[in-house]
């Protein structure tokens, strides 16, 4: 199962943390050093809510962003009375 928005295609994007020593040239150091290179990902706030999706009901995978902007239309709950 991919990390994947429905609806704005937001996905799992990767990138790199850099650890550095040292003291910068134009603060009087002699310049900064890469002491390590850790690869990281970067993960998106995807959850499974119920959605319409062409005149259906059915859960779909969002990004949180999404939910917040409204791009979700959610399925009416229409409650039974107890007679």
């Amino acid at each position: 199962m991919a990390r994947v928005c429905d609806y704005c295609g937001k996905r799992t994007e990767s990138g790199a943390q850099i650890a550095r020593r040292g003291l910068p040239k134009k603060q009087g150091g002699i310049g900064l050093r890469i002491t390590g290179h850790t690869f990281r990902k970067f993960k998106p706030n995807i959850q499974k809510v119920h959605g319409i999706v062409d005149g259906k009901a059915c859960r779909v995978k969002v990004c949180t962003r999404c939910i917040k902007a409204g791009k979700v239309t959610k399925p009416s709950q229409v409650r039974a009375k107890a007679s």
